[in-house]
């Protein structure tokens, strides 16, 4: 293995004195779309939308794709079309059979999506893997880091069988087909353990065997990562991780922002550690941090074409929904910070389909961006315009300024003396941290970032309540509602039924150790 990783090393090295071409991102994404639309016109949607009329008369096909085919949210694509396909049915979507289905796992609501996962996507997130991996020449990352193992958190590699199909977590199908070289040399915590359906199960083996492994880098979720390190170094009774794994140089995480866990993410480390951020979600790999300092980079030629649309009124009701017929934008269209809805059209036939994340262009001539919320996780009941971005944002500060560790958060929107209220739940474990203080400061941050909210709460926005809640009460949650495991994240806007069974969850659980401030 330190053979394979010192190669690898050697190779960064070298490619990074090498200067290669690059097109400009309209070129690559027209030859992504035509790809898409000549595999796709023999299929059923295909032939429905007259994929094979649009590739043969001498028009610009980007421009008739677009007019032609409607943009589609997930229940409309399941409804009419991947229902099909997990029925068995040949050619619906995408030439073949679909083989893997993946489920959804963000939010702890009850019913999961599923998503197609095609072999021409498994080979997409493959490729999208190799060029992160290219670009890690760019960071000052110590070369032992490539010698050791990678501890990959995420789903079980255990798929479950559904008659026509698979079904299971993202990261679990793209372990399941990982390389046979990487899975056997560098790949922890193996199959073995990865294949354990209890994500209780597998933590538990994964403390066990850490003190044999030699880990130089991590990937996964950061909630979840950070209990799994936590509970290496109370097992070991050591003072951080790198007691354990001198040679862990690097994190990989996504799935949701880092902003809110940096603070906590001091008390496991030893040695400074390389942040490296990744896009990656149920319908694919899309894109990662590429460049120190800098945003996610799309990844625009591994079959996957993109639209953008403004996250704006115009285009998107009060709840996020997104309206008929909306304004979308190619790569080459995009302005930096104006936040837009992510539209996708994939080698694992998804179809102008809207994933519901929502992000900013922090580098346009780069296509880097900035995840900043989903469509509908936002609160904005009288024109605050409050984003996940500002609540992760503010979270951060006051933890900072406060030398507290906030482990989880959410936030729901209330009426209020006939206007309205922001209820804050923080999960924090600090005996000295006073919700008073924790109100204003979260107040007072919030009025700083936002303008809409500094306006709103001199007017409509009458108050802001925060709860403090012991931090496994967020876990917990989870777990009671089956959502417990390396890929499930708590949302950090609760609505309607979802804000009922939480309110239901802490009355029955007893929990509530403070008023609401």
């Amino acid at each position: 293995m330190a053979i394979l990783g010192n190669l690898i090393a050697r190779s960064l090295q070298l490619r990074k004195k090498f200067n290669l071409p690059v097109a400009p991102p309209q070129t690559y994404q027209r030859h992504a779309l035509r790809q898409l639309l000549e595999r796709g016109q023999y299929t059923a949607f295909g032939k429905h939308y007259g994929y094979g009329d649009i590739l043969s008369k001498e028009i610009d096909f980007v421009k008739a794709f677009r007019e032609r085919v409607p943009v589609h949210t997930y229940t409309e694509m399941h409804a009419e079309w991947w229902y099909r396909c997990q029925e068995g049915e040949e050619n619906v979507t995408w030439p073949g059979k679909v083989k893997y289905f993946a489920l959804s796992s963000g939010t702890s609501e009850a019913a999961s999506k599923h998503i197609p996962v095609t072999q021409d996507m498994i080979r997409s997130i493959k490729k999208v893997g190799f060029k992160q991996l290219y670009s890690m020449a760019n960071f000052k990352i110590r070369p032992v880091a490539f010698e050791k193992g990678i501890l990959m958190l995420g789903g079980t590699t255990s798929l479950f069988e559904k008659g026509e199909y698979y079904e299971g977590d993202m990261s679990g199908i793209s372990a399941k087909n990982m390389p046979k070289w990487m899975s056997s040399l560098l790949y922890k915590p193996g199959q073995r353990i990865s294949k354990r359906q209890k994500w209780e199960d597998r933590i538990k083996l994964i403390v066990e065997k850490a003190n044999q492994w030699d880990v130089g880098i991590v990937c996964g979720v950061p909630a979840w990562v950070q209990i799994v390190l936590e509970r290496v170094i109370k097992h070991y009774g050591v003072k951080d991780i790198h007691e354990i794994w001198p040679n862990l140089s690097v994190y990989i995480h996504g799935g949701v922002s880092i902003e809110p866990y940096r603070e906590s993410f001091k008390n496991v480390w030893g040695k400074p550690v390389t942040f490296i951020e990744t896009y990656m979600a149920s319908e694919g790999s899309f894109g990662f941090q590429a460049r120190p300092g800098h945003g996610i980079k799309l990844v625009l030629n591994v079959g996957i074409f993109f639209e953008f649309i403004p996250f704006n009124s115009d285009n998107f009701d009060e709840e996020g929904n997104v309206k008929k017929n909306p304004q979308t934008l190619l790569v080459s269209e995009v302005k930096e910070g104006v936040d837009y809805a992510v539209v996708i059209s994939t080698c694992s036939g998804a179809w102008r389909y809207i994933i519901g994340d929502v992000l900013r262009f922090t580098n346009a001539k780069e296509h880097e961006i900035a995840i900043v919320g989903r469509t509908k996780q936002f609160l904005s009941l009288c024109g605050e315009h409050m984003s996940v971005d500002n609540m992760n944002k503010a979270i951060e500060t006051v933890s900072k300024k406060l030398n507290i560790t906030i482990r989880e958060f959410t936030v729901a929107g209330l009426k209020h003396d006939n206007l309205f209220a922001h209820q804050w739940y923080i999960g924090c474990d600090n005996e000295n941290v006073n919700p008073g203080i924790l109100k204003t400061m979260l107040d007072e941050t919030l009025c700083k970032l936002n303008d809409d909210y500094e306006v709103e709460r001199t007017s409509a926005l009458r108050e802001v309540f925060v709860e403090v809640l012991p931090a496994h009460v967020f876990i917990d949650y989870l777990r009671a509602k089956g959502k417990e495991g390396a890929m499930s994240k708590f949302p950090r806007v609760l609505k309607g039924a979802q804000l009922q069974d939480w309110e239901q969850y802490l009355d029955k659980s007893k929990v509530r150790a403070t008023p609401h401030i």
